[in-house]
């Protein structure tokens, strides 16, 4: 099967399941201008999955924004690393159960069968060229070069958001619903410890998630702090591209060898999440927390062959100091200096570090305020996060904030502890996204709650013409 004969089947399939019939949202006018039921800030696997989630719903009224130009969505070309996506190649996401919109259909279409038992995992550079043509095929509403800076609630219920960039169509556009689709980052800010960021000159140390010219970097000596699969990607990285070393530093004297995503994937803990209690909640992820996730196997494997390749295990970076001849790491395992310092510390989810939320967010509930973890579990990094409803809307901690936050949902990596592994991790999206689009329907029903009734109670079209008793011709013996 070529590309262009499955883009036939897609439209088939979708034709077979009615999809694209009439809207049912009723529109809403406003003398600022048109007023969108969903606008989608992401354009990313989260949000095109949410764009289609909801046209499935039959909610076309929607516009995806993303700030960076077309194709280069998501950090698949910018700053992910890895060589493959680290999840199972069969486990299905965005395509929301539609076998003709999965990444194996797209992927045998061009190599057949026969290429699909062949790879191990999914190629990084193939996964995103999967979702253009998702985008494409789907023709899914999306600017690019559009950066949300602040939402504004406004008295009608409306969500005023200021916008800018090159591909923004004005400064503002409205909306009854937003959501922040913004992935792994949008929920808070990547982390560098200040002991590094107060000590060290931009030009010595990078995060993970930034870019990083490593060219600059061939022959010179790099080192990695952190034991996630991030820092094992970003090391093979700089070996690939001609460090001459690259030094990995993990605090733990051991390194993670469970990965909890593999048993929620098969447990139903990934679906059923949202049903648990809070307390259930909070002891699960404060155990994901604990475990991490620990490099693939073929990532660690690729990384340990090179000869530049050192792995310090029980080396927490105690002081870190800038010298004329590089970064000066100290651990307790003694001291090292390295030309450029990569970081992988990960992140902090707070919504307080959000700038479009600045308006709302010390409405915004957290699970510290929600929840209080008993000692053995306790985690303020967890207690940071905001507490959401299992449809991903942010809750308020206050009576004033409920009418400010209504119609804002967090699709994104800050919904981990309310909502497991939703737009956090492949592994989820096939069970969030669906629950993400009924949750905003439903909202948006019950916003013209009166309205609807009364349509429903007044609806007196004749479907049923059927008359009796049936009266028969004398002339001719037919029925009238």
């Amino acid at each position: 099967m070529s590309l262009e004969a499955l883009n036939k089947r897609v439209k088939t399939d979708l034709s077979y399941l009615a999809f694209g019939g009439p809207d049912w949202v009723r529109p809403v006018d406003h003398p600022d201008g048109h007023v969108y039921d969903v606008v989608i800030v992401g354009g990313g696997q989260s949000g095109l999955g949410t764009a289609f989630g909801l046209l499935r719903e039959r909610i076309s009224n929607i516009l995806v924004i993303d700030e960076n130009k077309e194709g280069l969505e998501g950090p698949w070309e910018t700053y992910a690393r890895m060589v493959t996506l680290r999840t199972p190649k069969q486990l299905t996401s965005i395509d929301q159960g539609i076998p003709s919109l999965t990444f194996r259909s797209w992927w045998e279409a061009q190599v057949g069968a026969e290429g699909w038992e062949a790879i191990d995992k999914i190629p990084r550079g193939d996964w995103m060229n999967y979702l253009r043509w998702y985008r494409q095929v789907l023709g899914l509403p999306v600017i690019n070069e559009v950066k949300l800076n602040l939402i504004e609630p406004t008295e009608e219920g409306i969500h005023r958001l200021h916008i800018g960039g090159p591909g923004a169509p004005s400064n503002t556009l409205l909306a009854r619903k937003v959501v922040l689709a913004t992935g792994i980052q949008g929920g808070g800010e990547w982390h560098v410890p200040t002991m590094i960021s107060e000590k060290c000159p931009r030009h010595l140390y990078a995060h993970t998630s930034e870019a990083i010219d490593f060219e600059a970097l061939r022959g010179k000596k790099v080192a990695v702090l952190g034991g996630g699969a991030s820092a094992f990607d970003n090391a093979n990285f700089a070996l690939t591209e001609g460090a001459a070393e690259a030094h990995v530093f993990v605090r733990r004297k051991e390194m993670p060898r469970i990965n909890p995503i593999r048993q929620m994937e098969s447990s139903g803990m990934i679906e059923h999440f949202h049903v648990l209690s809070d307390a259930d909640k909070y002891a699960a992820m404060s155990h994901f927390f604990k475990h991490n996730q620990p490099p693939t196997n073929d990532t660690f494997g690729r990384a340990s062959q090179w000869p530049g390749f050192h792995l310090h295990l029980g080396s927490p970076w105690l002081d870190v100091e800038a010298t004329s001849e590089g970064a000066v790491v100290t651990t307790p395992q003694g001291k090292f200096t390295f030309d450029f310092l990569i970081i992988s510390t990960g992140l902090l989810t707070d919504p307080a570090l959000r700038p479009e939320l600045s308006l709302v967010e010390s409405h915004i509930a957290r699970w510290g305020d929600r929840y209080h973890a008993p000692e053995e579990v306790f985690n303020p990094v967890l207690d940071a996060h905001p507490y959401l409803s299992p449809g991903f809307a942010f809750l308020s901690r206050d009576e004033e904030g409920k009418k400010l936050l209504h119609g804002l949902f967090a699709f994104n990596y800050s919904a981990l502890i309310s909502c497991g592994l939703s737009a956090s991790a492949l592994s989820g999206m096939r069970f969030a996204i669906p629950r993400l689009a009924s949750a905003i329907a439903e909202e948006l029903f019950l916003d013209d709650r009166e309205k609807n009734l009364i349509d429903y109670f007044d609806y007196d079209e004749v479907e049923f013409v059927g008359e009796w008793p049936i009266v028969t011709s004398k002339l001719n013996g037919t029925s009238v």
